[in-house]
């Protein structure tokens, strides 16, 4: 027999019993010394045949084990199990990260990719059932993880993002965006999004044509992520000759800004929405609750769950019993007929 508790922190108010079951014993010997100091018991008997010692007692208890039952109740006792037919509604979301070396950036502390990864992890918390997928992107764009419910799995392969495992240098959003749109389970748009986490740049890909395209074939959105400073920008960490240095081009040190015009544009195309985090420490937990997957959801396959089944309802049916069967029971000895006290 498996037996839970779905709500222990109620067990806190049996606590409570201990202080009044105290004061219940406490006034019983008081009634015992009360009646002795007016008279012994066999003469308390012949003046007062219905008087009695005990029956307060009984219902005091009565009282005492009803509550007791009532906070057995609280707890949400559970034995046995049920099986019950569960419809699993969520959606579908590809999240496309950059990890061109632009992403090293430091504007965004402590860098630009490094802030992805929060913006994911706070986004995956908030999914309950939602199926997740992860793609990267420099010069090529791979699949890391399929569309999939183990959110572990997910996170692991966030954590292992790093533009020393791109094939390719290079930013090539527009592929990416074309790769995520084919990636999914079918061609039904509905309760579908592509989340791309980037800096902007981008190597002529078209990446505004792939979201137009992939809201105007499938019914797929795409929500864009602005990573970085659009203003002064930062320069790109490397290392040469074992040295810490910065990326330059014709010996000039690059300076990386992140693109919020073309940013907007993907996710107007995509019939999304442009988020601009900037440097700043977003909530997207938040913003994917409110924003993101605040879309039409798509209905999963239905799926058998064993329940642990509720019998709170027996010891509130006995609680009440109880306190009934209280009311009912008298302080006093039901009255003998045909009898009286002797002469």
């Amino acid at each position: 027999m498996n037996f839970s508790l779905d709500n222990p922190a109620a067990f806190n108010w049996i606590w409570i019993l201990l202080p009044l079951a105290a004061v219940v014993a406490w006034s019983f010997r008081r009634r015992i010394r009360a009646a002795a100091i007016f008279a012994d018991t066999a003469l308390f008997r012949r003046i007062s045949p219905s008087f009695s010692l005990t029956r307060p007692v009984v219902r005091s208890s009565l009282v005492m084990v009803a509550l007791a039952a009532i906070v057995i109740s609280l707890m949400d006792v559970r034995w046995g199990r049920t099986e019950e037919e569960v419809e699993q509604r969520g959606i579908e979301c590809f999240f496309v990260v950059d990890v061109s070396r632009s992403m090293l950036a430091g504007d965004a502390k402590p860098d630009r990719l490094e802030r992805a990864r929060q913006f994911i992890d706070d986004a995956v918390s908030q999914m309950t059932g939602d199926r997740v997928g992860l793609i990267d992107f420099a010069g090529t764009a791979t699949v890391r993880t399929p569309l999939t419910v183990n959110y572990p799995a997910v996170r692991t392969a966030v954590e292992e993002l790093h533009p020393r495992e791109a094939r390719r240098g290079g930013s090539m959003l527009g592929d990416a965006i074309r790769l995520a749109s084919e990636s999914f389970l079918d061609d039904d748009g509905t309760g579908k999004v592509i989340v791309v986490l980037t800096d902007g740049e981008d190597m002529e890909s078209f990446p505004v044509e792939a979201a137009a395209k992939a809201w105007n074939d499938k019914g797929i959105r795409t929500f864009t992520v602005g990573i970085g400073s659009s203003g002064d920008g930062a320069r790109i960490p490397t290392v040469a000759n074992g040295q810490r240095a910065w990326v330059t081009h014709q010996g000039e040190v690059v300076w990386s800004k992140m693109d919020p015009v073309l940013l907007e544009k993907v996710a107007l195309a995509g019939e999304g929405a442009f988020i601009p985090a900037g440097t700043r420490a977003v909530d997207m937990g938040a913003v994917f609750k409110t924003t993101i997957a605040d879309v039409e959801q798509m209905e999963f396959e239905k799926r058998n769950v064993a329940q642990a089944t509720p019998r709170f309802q027996w010891f509130v049916a006995i609680a009440l019993f109880l306190l009934v069967l209280e009311c009912l029971f008298s302080d006093r000895r039901p009255a003998r007929t045909g009898g009286g006290v002797p002469a």
